[in-house]
């Protein structure tokens, strides 16, 4: 049986982009306790969309997800808007984070932990567990590229879990 969040993820893109209206169904109590969440989008084990918020911005934990497969879909500048040709061969993945806390990056671990690199207003996030990043060094390095900080600008680090379904 596929995962609730998961579908809510799916339909509300599908929706969207076939120009159609969605509202989520109703999540069991626990579960729809709103927080932070990244959707991510494959195609053919290549990246075709990745948004998210770090913490909630809605009531629900459905909504937030159906909002954020939305914009992971249509509005992730690295790639243009998913079509409705691409549905049905895409692959979508829900990331729940954790309440990020401060860190150093001798307590982080790229496979553990994702990491939110901050310098002023620039901000860099990067999930765990991605292939090709294997060091804490390389998390930091991609967050401040992303963010546009040069390298040796000083920055706040915070780290976070989630928790993946698929």
């Amino acid at each position: 049986m596929p995962d609730p969040l998961v579908t809510i993820a799916r339909e509300a893109l599908s929706a969207a982009v076939r120009g159609e209206p969605y509202a989520p169904t109703a999540l069991d109590a626990p579960l729809d306790r709103s927080r932070g969440v990244f959707v991510t989008l494959e195609k053919a084990g290549e990246l075709r969309g990745c948004i998210g918020h770090l913490a909630p911005t809605l009531p629900t934990l459905a909504e937030e997800v159906a909002t954020v497969a939305v914009l992971a879909g249509t509005r992730d500048s690295r790639f243009p808007p998913v079509s409705p040709e691409e549905l049905g061969s895409l692959q979508t993945s829900i990331s729940l984070l954790s309440v990020p806390e401060p860190t150093t990056e001798d307590a982080l671990d790229a496979r553990r932990y994702g990491v939110i690199v901050t310098s002023g207003h620039r901000r860099g996030v990067l999930l765990p567990d991605l292939e090709g990043v294997d060091t804490p060094a390389d998390q930091i390095r991609i967050c401040r590229r992303k963010a546009g900080i040069p390298p040796h600008a000083p920055v706040t680090l915070e780290r976070f879990t989630v928790e993946k379904r698929t």
